[in-house]
């Protein structure tokens, strides 16, 4: 997955445990794509403070994730999803009962995880 991707996931599911201020720094950086320059000038700090900000976010964003895995169980219950629906398309087509036994494995297998 590539950085900026995982960045706005990470926020999406942890961001609101940041502070105001980081959440507006952050955003303007990763979801609106400012410059640090950008961003210092128009909150009226340095670039240094901005580009403290973000890496402390992202060590947080991180840090939260390392604990829950909420991203890490939402990507795998959309995996098994779509494999799911690929199954359901293959059963429509075949119409092979064995496919039905795998349906419920993978279901089992998600609810498991939550």
């Amino acid at each position: 997955m590539d950085k900026l991707l995982r960045c706005t996931l990470l926020y999406d599911f942890y961001g609101e445990l940041l502070t105001e201020h980081q959440k507006l720094i952050y955003e303007d950086y990763v979801l609106n794509d400012l410059s640090l320059s950008e961003i210092a000038e128009s909150n009226g700090i340095s670039r240094q403070a901005v580009h403290d900000i973000v890496k402390r976010c992202e060590k947080a964003l991180e840090g939260y994730e390392e604990k829950l895995h909420l991203l890490d169980k939402f990507l795998s219950s959309k995996k098994a999803v779509e494999k799911m629906n690929k199954l359901i398309v293959e059963y429509k087509n075949t119409g092979d009962d064995n496919i039905i036994g795998e349906l419920e494995t993978i279901s089992n297998e998600i609810l498991e995880k939550m």
